[in-house]
């Protein structure tokens, strides 16, 4: 073959290769560029006093800022129907909404009804009181009434949840309350809602829960802390008075870490919360902006 010929061949085989090598790199650019929250939601908790004197603008106010979604801890005296007229008008999705231990007994039938005639998708228990957890057999006893309403709820097409706090990840007699509830809760019937800020206060790793339990959380508190804070297992604890909590992208969680394996986890949505902010239009528009333009 000439020499000319040579260069024609190795010209062609050079070029395909470049041109696979280029079109991979174009496809895991776009791949990497297209993991980004599609809708970001917030726990209404965080606005809840302006709630208080102006229920339908607070919540015009924050689909204003751009979040598609909203998780309800109460609803201030309205109805069913009013609280899902409000949304409809502000084009939010009521994904969720979060009901007291006491509200899961002989209340959770009209729970439930309120929760279907608003849309809510998931109904979800944010916390175990201090008094009951002192019982040595309340983490069973959580788990049995659990089970009980996710059974209830998955009738009534939605699905029931738990949020924790950081008590969750301290030892009781030798072994972790969150571990005993996804050991012990119907993984179809009890989801969880990882707070991921407080997880990480009490120094447990979201990922290793994603790895041993994929699929467990479709749900995830998403709030940021500038540092560490001492964590003790009883008392008021004053959640977000005595922890130094910041906006979203401005403390010391990774998130581009733990929402790489969002598909493991099974997260389908982000809920941005601050206990106590003090300025929170301010502080939920800024988690906002980070949460919107983070791509991983």
């Amino acid at each position: 073959m000439s020499l000319q010929g040579m260069n024609r061949r190795t010209f062609l085989e050079t070029a395909a290769t470049v041109t696979a090598a280029t079109l991979l790199t174009s496809r895991f650019g776009w791949a990497a560029a297209d993991h980004k929250i599609d809708k970001v939601g917030v726990q209404l908790y965080t606005v809840r006093d302006l709630m208080k004197d102006d229920f339908d603008g607070t919540i015009a106010k924050v689909a204003k800022i751009g979040y598609k979604e909203v998780e309800f801890a109460g609803y201030f005296g309205r109805t069913g129907q009013q609280v899902r007229a409000v949304c409809d008008k502000n084009g939010l999705d009521p994904v969720s909404t979060h009901v007291q231990y006491d509200e899961l007994d002989d209340k959770f039938p009209s729970v439930i009804e309120t929760s279907k005639t608003i849309g809510i998708k998931y109904i979800v228990c944010p916390w175990i009181p201090e008094e009951l957890r002192k019982s040595p057999d309340i983490w069973k006893q959580a788990a049995e009434k659990f089970n009980r309403c996710g059974a209830a709820t998955n009738k009534a097409g939605m699905q029931f949840a738990y949020h924790n706090h950081w008590f969750e990840f301290l030892p009781v007699d030798g072994k972790l309350p969150y571990d005993e509830l996804l050991k012990q809760c119907d993984a179809s019937l009890v989801k969880m809602e990882m707070d991921l800020c407080w997880i990480t206060a009490a120094g447990g790793d979201p990922l290793t829960y994603f790895n041993a339990y994929p699929g467990r959380f479709p749900l995830v508190h998403v709030k940021d802390l500038k540092t560490l804070p001492k964590i003790t297992a009883g008392g008021a604890q004053n959640y977000g008075d005595t922890v130094d909590l910041t906006e979203v992208g401005s403390g010391l969680i990774d998130w581009k870490k733990i929402f790489a394996q969002a598909d493991k986890a099974g997260i389908k949505h982000y809920i941005v919360e601050h206990d106590h902010p003090k300025q929170p239009f301010e502080s939920i528009t800024k988690s906002y902006e980070y949460l919107n333009t983070l791509r991983w």
